[in-house]
């Protein structure tokens, strides 16, 4: 099992930053990927930066150059650092572990909202 907890959104002007934490509920090393995903209203969700096993990050288009994910291993957080936001990127925001044993799980957290104003 892995809860995650997100932190970091809000309401934020186009052109501002905004960060977002996740915090896991162990150790990051024994989790296969990490990252995050958002779901903007009537869309389906999509990647927008991951970590998968070795450290090699995945970005999408439309957000390479301006955001950039980054860990605490000590904490066992992840983070996303959103630079240039643009009202297209309003959305709620998921953290997502998945672990790969046996089987594969999938970990999401609560979500956090992020509202970009134009």
């Amino acid at each position: 099992q892995v809860q995650l907890v997100e932190s970091g959104g809000g309401l934020v002007q186009a052109g501002g930053s905004l960060r977002l934490s996740c915090a896991a509920s162990r150790s990051i090393f024994s989790i296969n990927a990490m990252g995050w995903y958002r779901q903007a209203p009537g869309k389906q969700r999509e990647l927008v930066a991951t970590f998968t096993s070795g450290s090699i990050t995945n970005y999408a288009d439309s957000v390479k150059g301006r955001f950039t994910i980054s860990r605490d291993n000590a904490k066992n957080t992840v983070y996303l650092q959103m630079n240039s936001l643009k009202p297209a990127d309003t959305a709620v925001y998921y953290c997502h572990a998945l672990v790969v044993g046996t089987t594969q799980w999938d970990y999401w957290g609560q979500g956090t909202q992020v509202t970009v104003s134009s």
